[in-house]
C-alpha cells in the first residue's frame, strides 16, 4: 500500500492514533491529527507531533475542521458517534481503523486474540511461546504498544502477535488474521455499546475475512456463526473440545499436554488461556515439546489474580484487572478457601444478581466500595453479609481484614471498571498492593 503524498487525517491523539500518525508520516504521508479533547492538555503532545512535521487541530475546532482527506484512520479509543466522527463521515471521507491500516502496512501474517477476558495475559503467553520456540514475532496492539509502532519492526519478523479489542474490530474491511483467537464473551462495554448484540457483533468480525486455510483457535462452550477458517476448540470447564482440563493437567484429545502445577499461573480461566496459546502453536505447526517450557517459564502480570502477601495466615490477591462481571465469576470459581470479597467501583451498566448465588457460595462477606456499591449491597444482601464503605479503598482493606479468618482469602476483584475513583485498572491494583504490604501482623508474623 502506497501512501506517499496522500493527506491522511487520523482521529485521535491517543496511543493508536499517536502511532498510526507517526508512521504515516514516516511512509511519507501528510498527516494531520484531530482530537477534541481540551488544546491546553494536549500541548505537551501537540509540540511532539509538530517536531515530527505533523499538524494537529484540537479542541471544537476539530469537530468541525471542514478539509478533505484522502482518508482517515479511527482510532479504537474515539467512539464512532462523537460530533468528531460524524463531522468526518458527512464529509463522504473513508475512514480506516488503526488496525486495519497497520496490517495492511505491515503485510505479516497475524496471531490476533480477542475475548471479553484473557486477552492480556493470552497474547503475553503466545509472545513468550513463540519466541521460545524459535519463531520471531512481537506483541502489540491492545496490550501496548499499538500494532502501528511495531509495523516497521513488524517487517523483519515471522508474525505479528496482536491483541484486538471489540473498538479495534469495528472499522475493519479486509483485516484477516492467520490465526483468529477467541476466549470468550460476557457482558461488557454496554457503557459504549447499545446492547450485548452490539458488542457481540463487534467482537465476531474477528472471523469475517478468514478463510479454509486459516485457523481460528476457540471457547468450546461460546455459540459462533459458521466460520470458514479451521477450528481449534478449548474449555477448562466442560469436555468434548480439543483440550481440556482434568485433574489440573491440560489434555489434548486425551493425551496429558501441561500441568497446570508445573506453570506459574492460577485457577480454571487461566488454564483456558494457556489452552489458546497451545491452540496457536499447534496451528501454527509447532510441537508441545517446543511450547511447553516457555509456557512454564512465563509469570503472570500484575493485577490479574496477583498474590500479593500471607499475613496473618490470610492471603491477599489483587485482582484488579477484574473490570467485569465474568473475571469476578472466574476469579471466586478459582478459588477452594473461604474469600472475604472487596468488589465494586464504576457504574457500566450491567447488573451483579447474576454472581450472587456464586459470591454467598465461596465468600464469607462482600465488601462494596464506589459508585456501585449501594446497588451491589440491594441486591447481594439478602444472600450475601455485605459491608458498604462507600469511596475508601483503605477502609475497604481494613474492614476485610477484620472479617478474614486464619486460611481465608481477601481477593480485591471489583468486578467493574475504576474511573470513578481512580486513573484506570492498574492504579487501583497498585494502590491496594501498596496498602496491603503496609499492614502490620498482630501475631508473631513476618
Amino acid at each position: 500500500m502506497n501512501i506517499a503524498n496522500l493527506h491522511i487525517a487520523v482521529l485521535g491523539a491517543g496511543e493508536s492514533g499517536e502511532s498510526a500518525a507517526k508512521l504515516l508520516r514516516e511512509l511519507g504521508a501528510r498527516v494531520t491529527v484531530l482530537d477534541s479533547g481540551d488544546p491546553e492538555k494536549l500541548a505537551d503532545k501537540i509540540a511532539a507531533l509538530s517536531a515530527r512535521d505533523i499538524a494537529c487541530i484540537a479542541g471544537p475546532a476539530a469537530d468541525t475542521d471542514a478539509t478533505f482527506y484522502d482518508f482517515g484512520i479511527l482510532s479504537p479509543g474515539i467512539d464512532p458517534v462523537v460530533p468528531l466522527v460524524k463531522n468526518f463521515r458527512a464529509k463522504g471521507i473513508d475512514l480506516i481503523g488503526e488496525l486495519e491500516i497497520a496490517d495492511k502496512l505491515c503485510g505479516k501474517p497475524v496471531v490476533g486474540i480477542t475475548g471479553t477476558n484473557g486477552k492480556t495475559t493470552t497474547t503475553q503467553l503466545v509472545d513468550v511461546m513463540l519466541r521460545g520456540a524459535g519463531v520471531k514475532t512481537v506483541a502489540c496492539g491492545n496490550i501496548g504498544p499499538a500494532f502501528s509502532a511495531k509495523v516497521l519492526e513488524g517487517r523483519a519478523l515471522d508474525v505479528m502477535t496482536v491483541e484486538i479489542s471489540s473498538f479495534q474490530l469495528e472499522e475493519i474491511s479486509s483485516f484477516r488474521p492467520k490465526v483468529a483467537v477467541w476466549l470468550g464473551f460476557a457482558p461488557d462495554h454496554l457503557d459504549r455499546y447499545p446492547d450485548m448484540d452490539a458488542y457481540y457483533a463487534a467482537k465476531v468480525r474477528i472471523f469475517e475475512n478468514q478463510m479454509a486455510d486459516d485457523w481460528a483457535v476457540v471457547n468450546f462452550r461460546d455459540k459462533l456463526p459458521p466460520l470458514k477458517a479451521q477450528k481449534i476448540t478449548f474449555s477448562a470447564y466442560v469436555r468434548g473440545g480439543d483440550f481440556d482440563l482434568r485433574d489440573g493437567v491440560i489434555h489434548h484429545h486425551g493425551e496429558p499436554v501441561l500441568a497446570m502445577a508445573d506453570t506459574q499461573l492460577r485457577g480454571s480461566h487461566n488454564a483456558e488461556n494457556l489452552m489458546a496459546a497451545l491452540g496457536v502453536g499447534l496451528a501454527l505447526g509447532l510441537t508441545f515439546d517446543a511450547l511447553r517450557p516457555p509456557l512454564c517459564a512465563y509469570k503472570p502480570l500484575p493485577h490479574r489474580c496477583e498474590f500479593i502477601r500471607t499475613l496473618d495466615g490470610v492471603d491477599y490477591v489483587n485482582d484488579s484487572k477484574a473490570t467485569n462481571l465474568d473475571s469476578l465469576e472466574k476469579a471466586l470459581a478459582g478459588e477452594t478457601r473461604p474469600v472475604v470479597l472487596i468488589a465494586g467501583g464504576k457504574d457500566k451498566g450491567f447488573e451483579f444478581d447474576s454472581v450472587a448465588d456464586l459470591v454467598a457460595e465461596k465468600c464469607r462477606c462482600a465488601v462494596l466500595l464506589g459508585e456501585m456499591a449501594a446497588r451491589i449491597e440491594r441486591l447481594w444482601s439478602p444472600k450475601v453479609s455485605c459491608v458498604n464503605v462507600g469511596r475508601s479503598l483503605a477502609k475497604a482493606l481494613q474492614i476485610a481484614r477484620s472479617q478474614a479468618r486464619s486460611g481465608d482469602i481477601v481477593l480485591f476483584s471489583p468486578g467493574t471498571s475504576s474511573f470513578d475513583m481512580f486513573r484506570n485498572y492498574a492504579d487501583r491494583g497498585n494502590q491496594f498492593r501498596q496498602l496491603v504490604q503496609q499492614l502490620q501482623p498482630t501475631k508473631n508474623q513476618p
